[in-house]
């Protein structure tokens, strides 16, 4: 792999839009595997309050989409911001659905694989797998799907 820091990648948001990673140097990002048809579901309001009480701060939460588990994410880019907003007020920013592990793995979640492994295995286990990353873009900590989001907030804090 020849990128090797968090700024250099790229991916299109819900909308379609492609964003740099680099809009967001500076501030504390959390990435985060998400699905809409998942157990784990409603952390979505968890990792909402945690954006709402620090993104003044400069923390930026990340949802990425994606159906690898269960097939629990099986909607349209339409139908997932209309449930994430209609359901849990979610405003941080969400994007297009991605795969996370295997050939098709979006290149933003085999770097952060790559620089913070798992317990036995890399790969993402589930849903909700969680990335905390400094204000210079160096991954930190990587949280398990059940890691309630409250869970992320003495790191958060303290790269604040």
């Amino acid at each position: 792999m020849t990128t090797n820091q968090f700024y250099d990648f790229t991916a299109s948001d819900i909308k379609g839009k492609s964003i740099s990673m680099e809009s967001f140097k500076g501030k504390v990002v959390v990435v985060v595997n998400t699905a809409s048809k998942c157990g784990l579901t409603p952390q979505f309001e968890g990792l909402e309050k945690i954006y709402q009480k620090y993104k003044d701060q400069g923390l930026v939460i990340l949802g990425f989409p994606c159906n690898q588990f269960g097939g629990q994410e099986p909607g349209t880019a339409n139908q997932i911001e209309e449930f994430c907003q209609l359901n849990y007020g979610v405003s941080f920013p969400m994007f297009a659905k991605i795969d996370v592990n295997g050939k098709e793995a979006h290149p933003i979640f085999k770097y952060l694989k790559l620089e913070l492994g798992g317990f036995l295995f890399d790969d993402i286990k589930w849903n909700f797998t969680k990335f905390v990353i400094d204000r210079n873009g160096k991954p930190v900590e990587r949280f398990r799907p059940t890691a309630e989001p409250t869970e992320l907030e003495s790191t958060i804090q303290k790269l604040l």
